[in-house]
């Protein structure tokens, strides 16, 4: 059990960095490196925001949003839904079909 705890520890839960966005604001200085700085005050310029705090919750929310599984996303949802009112045709030889010899 001790090896399990273990393990599990160095994962995120996906559903813990969701929740993050809604928690008290803690404060933390932190060490950046160059490149790190460079694209945070990218970030900061392209979305026009006040500070580097701001460029560091919006990269976090990003990752939260392209990490979440496709199927829980609204877009694919509703792409899937699409997909199944098109009409489909029954292929015996996809590679024969389609040239792929």
């Amino acid at each position: 059990m001790k090896h399990f705890l273990e393990t599990t520890q160095n994962y995120i839960n996906k559903f813990d960095l969701f929740q993050l966005r809604w928690t008290n604001m803690v404060q933390a200085l932190i060490e950046l490196d160059e490149n790190t700085n460079r694209v945070l005050n990218v970030v900061k310029a392209k979305f026009d925001l006040k500070d580097k705090g701001d460029a560091i919750k919006l990269v976090v929310e990003k990752f939260v949003d392209y990490e979440n599984e496709p199927e829980l996303r609204l877009d694919f949802i509703q792409k899937f839904n699409e997909m199944q009112k098109k009409k489909t045709i029954k292929v015996d030889d996809f590679a024969k079909r389609y040239g792929l010899n």
